[in-house]
């Protein structure tokens, strides 16, 4: 199953909770959330207040990718405001294994980060014990910006890894996702997308949904 997750940092923040409501009636299966921290990557964007004022607009999986260094401290708080996914980049997390642990014990799903260039060999011990992996298909930190094609192959190597370890992990695609880099994506298994300025950018945000959600389905037929 094919789910678009548009991402809210595309979105008109004077009005949220309407661009948040106008996507789940166009379709969308997830709000995703990116938190920066101006640290971990050169941009700021939101916080726990955030995903708490959201909480009560929808009823769909709010889906918060954490892009802080020591994503630890802050758990705890995205969890109490709302969050149903969290995910945290290999790279910002001291003890992997721990962060996920701590994600869980908070009742909510743990996902996984890998940017562009990150090894899929430096999650696979970890694969028993998350609900997602997220690939990251731009350098993290700004919205809009080009896909890179070279992730695909990863993709399709960690979806095969998945299946044959008969696990129930979702993989995630976050940048450049439009109704053409949707296709491959799909074909190697990604199941989640998310979308931002594909979405949020155009006049017609259910039409630009639906066409890359059909795009998604049509490459799987």
């Amino acid at each position: 199953m094919i789910k678009i997750a548009p991402s809210i940092l595309a979105a008109n923040f004077s009005k949220l909770a309407d661009e948040v409501k106008e996507v789940e009636a166009a379709g969308a299966k997830l709000i995703h959330i990116d938190v920066m921290d101006g640290h971990f990557v050169p941009n700021i964007t939101m916080g726990p207040i955030v995903v708490e004022a959201l909480r009560p607009v929808t009823d769909l999986p709010l889906d918060v990718h954490l892009m802080i260094e020591n994503p630890d401290q802050y758990i705890e708080d995205f969890a109490k405001a709302g969050a149903n996914y969290i995910t945290v980049h290999v790279e910002a997390c001291r003890h992997l294994h721990r962060t996920i642990q701590l994600i869980r014990s908070h009742g909510v799903k743990p996902g996984v980060v890998l940017n562009p260039h990150t090894p899929i060999e430096t999650i696979q011990h970890i694969l028993e014990d998350i609900d997602m992996v997220l690939f990251m298909t731009v350098n993290p930190g700004f919205g809009g910006q080009k896909f890179i094609h070279s992730v695909v192959p990863k993709i399709e190597q960690l979806s095969t890894i998945i299946k044959e370890k008969g696990l129930n992990v979702e993989i995630e695609i976050d940048g450049g996702i439009n109704a053409e880099t949707i296709i491959p994506c799909a074909k190697a298994g990604a199941t989640i997308f998310v979308a931002g300025s594909a979405i949020y950018g155009k006049e017609d945000r259910s039409k630009a949904l639906q066409e890359i959600q059909l795009a998604g389905e049509q490459a799987i037929q």
